[in-house]
């Protein structure tokens, strides 16, 4: 789930230190689990190479999610650890439920060895979820490794880093000022540093967009050769997750420009590409289609 970072998702990050601690297994493991874009592949991916993790894609504007979500976390505390509950917040993280192709709120998927292995929508009875649990258990019999055991196997959690922690605090709260210079100085430390590299090319493009007018997109498509309007567009749609609709944006303007306007937005192509991973699809079509573009 490599990306932009989402500041929602950030300041969810934040909101979660001072939360009650979650409900535990025997083994000390949380049982249910807040997750972000920023911690999708640890406490969903892999940790399902474990025991099955179920997601759950909810909205806080949906009542019915609720009572589901409620449930839910009783049967993982009955579990013991047998299962982890992932509780996907998706107007925080919109990208998880783009991944899992989410037609309707809330929608369970059963993850297993880091694949899904089934799913549920709508709101459900809890006798309903209760055979479906132990249908995924029999599911996964003998082909994950377990939980962990409690008697000091699992291994401590990694220290984070002071310096990353606190230019995350700073994106958090808003101070893209602090936290830019927090990751520039981990970039003049360690030059070579790729996560403090693209925490500065992440904070400017997130202090960039909140200086966008609200109808950046209406303007540009009613003035395709704006360049500026164009630019600013496409900054608006890739903060929305629409990174698809920004990129064939910007593609579309290096066919209609050249020269200085050309090197611009093309400039510009390059540099929303750098905030993905290069291996991300969308990426991969957009850079075929710049190339075709150009040459």
């Amino acid at each position: 789930m490599s990306g932009a970072v989402d500041l929602s998702a950030l300041k969810a990050k934040a909101a979660a230190k001072d939360a009650p601690p979650p409900p535990t297994a025997p083994n000390g493991l949380p049982v249910v689990v807040a997750v972000t874009e920023l911690d999708f592949e640890d406490n969903v991916l892999v940790r399902s190479n474990q025991v099955p993790v179920i997601v759950n894609l909810y909205s806080a504007r949906s009542p019915q999610t609720a009572s589901l979500t409620t449930v839910l976390e009783k049967l993982a505390v009955e579990g013991a650890g047998s299962w982890v509950l992932a509780n996907v917040d998706v107007d925080v993280s919109p990208r998880i439920a783009q991944a899992f192709g989410v037609q309707a709120i809330p929608t369970l998927v059963a993850v297993a060895a880091g694949q899904p292995l089934a799913d549920l929508q709508g709101p459900q009875p809890e006798e309903h979820l209760r055979q479906w649990l132990a249908a995924i258990a029999q599911a996964v019999e003998g082909k994950l490794s377990g939980p962990p055991s409690a008697d000091g196997a699992v291994e401590p959690e990694e220290p984070s880093d002071p310096r990353f922690d606190a230019a995350e605090d700073a994106l958090a709260d808003g101070d893209f000022t602090k936290a830019e210079q927090a990751f520039q100085a981990i970039v003049d430390a360690e030059p070579t540093n790729a996560e403090a590299l693209s925490g500065v090319r992440q904070v400017r493009f997130l202090a960039r967009v909140q200086q966008l007018p609200a109808d950046a997109v209406a303007t540009a498509d009613s003035d395709p050769s704006n360049i500026d309007a164009g630019l600013d567009a496409a900054d608006a749609e890739l903060h929305e997750q629409r990174m698809e609709e920004a990129f064939d944006r910007l593609v579309a303007l290096v066919k209609v420009t050249a020269g200085e306007d050309r090197s611009r937005v093309r400039a510009r192509l390059l540099e929303l590409f750098e905030l993905f991973d290069v291996a991300d699809p969308v990426v991969v079509s957009a850079r075929r289609k710049l190339a075709t573009a150009l040459y």
